[in-house]
């Protein structure tokens, strides 16, 4: 288990629906797939994980070296789905205020007056957010938690839909800040993206070859083919997708066996098991699916919390990784028939 998950179908028959029918919402998502491929190769899985995101009200933590497009899936996402986006890159010198937006002084009403930061828009790609002080990333978390920014006593809404995508790089620990475990569980998933496959490289370097430029999306025929209306409807419909007991029993099961164990020193929150809940219910639908099956949830285990556990000393001295520990958690934990 990797935490790849398998590739939902095109249009598939929805229960909820009535017997034959088809959910307009889900073919709508399911077609921003077929979008952000036109401009990014290989990265299937990393896409679906944005899209459980947005469907389960979450942010995104998106690890993986330069160069593996990871602003320009972010860019493609949001233009499939015709939903603002914006960028910020933070470095050392970034303030709270040049995310959140701070008041400035009108000389012609004699005025202080509210400038929105970057934060107010639909989807914010955080860049390098291990890269500015805590205290920078900390004016993030009343926007990712509670979908506002409050500045001099006054609480003012972001749009919505809202989602973080931040990203940070595996490997390069020079000049950067960890994000403590306070930000890291705001974060509902944790999507790696790997290094292209041999025949995805290729295609990649054909399509730079034929003229790709990746400012350039409406020239690779990245078009809206979604937008907040269906995105609203699909949320409704995650939101309705039935849970058995013994199947939620199952997700709290795993959520203790990470407190219990060796390697761990911190184990998953009570925030993880309502995280694995909620993205299992939006991959359930996106699978055509009314009910969440066991299989939903091992699916959505190992991005769901492998940012919510700390790994102790001696097991990082040993080279233990906290996937390959969430692995065995899941071939030992009795899954529900």
């Amino acid at each position: 288990m990797n935490g790849q998950y398998p590739q939902a179908t095109a249009a598939p028959e929805t229960p909820a629906a009535g017997p034959g029918a088809i959910d307009p919402a889900r073919t709508a998502l399911l077609a921003v797939r077929a979008e952000v491929a036109k401009a990014v190769v290989g990265q299937d899985s990393t896409v679906t994980g944005m899209l459980i995101a947005l469907l389960a009200r979450g942010h995104v933590l998106l690890e993986g070296v330069p160069g593996v497009a990871k602003t320009l899936l972010v860019r493609t996402l949001s233009t499939a789905l015709s939903l603002d986006t914006k960028r910020i890159q933070f470095t050392p010198d970034l303030m709270p205020g040049d995310v959140t937006g701070s008041l400035i002084y009108d000389a012609h009403s004699a005025e202080f007056r509210f400038r929105e930061g970057p934060v107010f828009t639909n989807i914010l790609l955080a860049d390098e957010i291990n890269r500015t002080p805590p205290k920078t990333q900390a004016s993030l978390l009343e926007a990712m938690e509670e979908h506002q920014v409050s500045v001099d006593g006054v609480s003012r809404p972001l749009p919505a839909p809202f989602l973080v995508a931040a990203t940070q790089n595996p490997v390069e620990y020079e000049g950067t800040y960890p994000l403590p475990e306070a930000q890291l569980d705001r974060f509902l998933l944790k999507l790696t993206m790997p290094l292209p496959g041999r025949d995805d490289e290729i295609e990649v370097v054909r399509r730079h070859a034929l003229g790709f430029d990746p400012r350039d999306l409406a020239a690779a025929g990245v078009h809206p083919v979604a937008g907040a209306a269906e995105l609203a409807q699909a949320r409704a419909a995650v939101a309705a997708v039935a849970i058995a007991p013994d199947v939620m029993a199952y997700i709290v099961d795993l959520v203790r066996a990470t407190r219990a164990a060796p390697s761990f020193q911190l184990g998953v929150s009570p925030r993880g098991s309502t995280a694995l809940l909620n993205t299992s219910r939006a991959w359930a639908w996106l699978s055509g699916r009314s009910f969440v099956t066991p299989d939903d949830v091992k699916a959505l285990t190992l991005p769901a919390l492998r940012h919510r556990v700390g790994l102790r000393p001696e097991a990082q001295m040993d080279g233990v990784q906290v996937d390959d520990v969430l692995s065995a958690i899941l071939a030992t934990v009795p899954v529900p028939r």
